[in-house]
């Protein structure tokens, strides 16, 4: 008889405890989603637009700048180089394993 009320208090325990982790994972995924939404998207159409008004073929470089600035929502600053200030940007690559973003 002991024995078995071990196992049920012990069972209430668990329950709780799994109740308590549930709880905790729903407010970690309220709180990353309201830091989502405050994380600004940026201009991609005027930061390409500057990133690319030296380049020999700007319309290339303004669609693939702008598919990188989307995807990463970053540009690096300057015409050319400084891509290491956008890692994301920076290690974006085509399937032929060259830089995808200017």
């Amino acid at each position: 008889m002991a024995l078995s009320k071990l196992l049920v208090a012990s069972f209430l325990i668990s329950l709780l405890l799994l109740n308590h982790h549930a709880v905790e994972a729903v407010e970690g995924e309220a709180n990353l989603k309201e830091q989502g939404s405050a994380v600004q998207t940026i201009d991609c159409n005027g930061a390409c637009g500057a990133r690319c008004r030296l380049s020999s073929r700007p319309n290339l470089c303004k669609r693939a700048c702008g598919t990188c600035c989307s995807r990463c929502n970053c540009v690096p600053p300057g015409t050319a180089g400084n891509q290491k200030v956008c890692p994301c940007y920076y290690n974006m690559t085509t399937h032929g394993g060259r830089r995808k973003c200017p």
